[in-house]
Formats: structure tokens, sequence, C-alpha cells
């Protein structure tokens, strides 16, 4: 049995109104921009908790660590996540090439928010099967490690190979890594979008993985979409080991948020026999 597999948004003017396509109580990601910091996140939140309760979702924040300036700014993001009442947040370190005041990785603002105290049921931390563009593999399983001790859940980076993300998880969780893993997959985009911005944000190995496709080329030249069945396939096997413990899927929908949820619905719904929950 597959597990759940929820979306990842970026706000925008227009997003909210994509998300029609969701279903009630869906959980759905929203990222924290390196430039625009997280104010954008916090106005979607506060926008969609103004919707009709027949359009409520699941909301999962992103607070990126280099976007927060300091402990009083913290709190006072606290604050609004919980006035709009958001169960579960996701905190990376972020894409900002500098911090915008006293956190520069995700560590310490997660043990801030430990410090000051949340009602959040799940914290989430990012976690890179490929590699770190800052920092040695060997740093990156330590940090993960003390991040452990002030979260619950990990979600990896967006990653095309299957056999790579396996055999990463496999070394965390015999380096003593316990939190439940969301893999990062590539929702549906066309193609020569997807190569871009996966070449931007350092995953050039599997890129190299997504290449070799059957029927890439194919696609590309007849202007189909990517989707992750391919990937999705490499990693079926493996999906009810309990030493992985990989309870889904974190879909990168790039706004593409119709296409996504479509392919979302009927693909998972084909492998388990039945609809998945959010």
């Amino acid at each position: 049995m597959i597990g759940q597999a929820y979306l990842e948004v970026i706000p925008t003017r227009t997003i909210v109104e994509r998300l029609v396509h969701l279903r009630k109580h869906a959980y759905i990601s929203i990222t924290c921009s390196p430039a625009h910091g997280v104010g954008p996140t916090l106005d979607m939140v506060d926008e969609l908790r103004g919707l009709p309760e027949e359009r409520q979702l699941k909301l999962v924040p992103h607070i990126a660590a280099r976007v927060v300036r300091d402990k009083g700014h913290l709190r006072e993001i606290l604050a609004r996540l919980d006035e709009a009442r958001v169960e579960s947040v996701f905190v990376p370190g972020g894409d900002a090439l500098q911090p915008a005041g006293d956190y520069d990785c995700s560590l310490d603002l997660l043990r801030d928010i430990a410090e000051i105290g949340h009602r959040f049921e799940y914290v989430g931390v990012a976690a890179h099967p490929e590699g770190h563009a800052f920092i040695s593999e060997i740093e990156s399983l330590r940090l993960l490690k003390e991040k452990q001790e002030v979260s619950n859940y990990l979600v990896t980076q967006m990653c095309f190979d299957p056999g790579v993300l396996i055999d990463w998880l496999r070394s965390i969780r015999a380096a003593g890594i316990t939190l439940p893993a969301w893999l990062g997959l590539p929702g549906v985009a066309d193609i020569p979008r997807l190569i871009a911005l996966s070449m931007k944000i350092g995953v050039g190995q599997s890129v190299k993985t997504l290449k070799k496709q059957k029927g890439l080329m194919r696609r590309m030249i007849s202007a189909k979409p990517y989707q992750p069945d391919d990937l999705l396939a490499g990693l079926e096997p493996f999906l009810d080991d309990p030493k992985l413990d990989i309870p889904g899927f974190h879909l990168f929908s790039f706004n593409d948020v119709e296409r996504t949820e479509r392919w979302r619905v009927d693909t998972l719904k084909k492998l388990n026999g039945k609809a998945l929950a959010g």
C-alpha cells in the first residue's frame, strides 16, 4: 500500500484560485521565498483560512530560517500561525544568500521554536539525498541527527533517481535517523522548465537519470509534460519497508495544481486500488 501524497505551492496572486482543484482538508505545503521573505507565506495562510468551510485545507507553511530576523520576529510568526490554527510547519534553512538576521541555519530556528513553545502537531525538516551545495555529507548527517530532537518528520529534496533516494534513506537509517521520510517528487510540469528548475536547485545528478527516461525526448518535442510515473514505479517496491518508514510523497507542483492533482489522484488510485487521503 502506497501512503499519502500532498502538493507544494508557491505563494502568488493567483494561486489560491487554482486550489479549487483540491479536495476539502487536503494538505497543501506553502513555500517561503528567499526574495520576499515569510510575509507572502503568512498572507496566503490568512487568505486560505478566510475561505468557506467547504474549501478549507490543511496548511503546512514553510518558515525558512534565513528570512527570519530574530527571536522577536519568530514570536510574531508563531503567533500568526497559532491564530490561523496551523497544525504543521516545515522549517528549511532557505535559499537566501545572506541571512536576514540571527539565523543562518534551520537548527537554531528549530531550537528557538521549541524554546518559545508551539501547538504544532508536526514540525518538518529538509533533507538532501544528493547532497547540499554548502554543507558536506558528514556535516549534513550531523545536523539531521540534531534536528531530529526538535522535529518529527523530514522531506527530501526533489530527486529523479529512485536508486539515489533508497540508498540514501538506507544510509541515514543505519546512522540512527528515524524521522519518517516524505519523498520529494516532481509533479506534472513542462519538461524544459522542469530541467531548468532542477539544475537551479542543485539536483543535477538525478537530472541525468531523468534525461535517460524512455520517451523523454519525444515528449519534449511533442510538448507533452513530464509525469513522475517512472520514478514512482522505481520506488514502489520499497514503500512498504518498515525500516525505511516512507509515509508518502511531497509533490513539487510548480503551481501547476490542476495537472499535478489529477495525476496524483488518477495514478495513485490505480496503485492503491482506492483514492489516497490528502
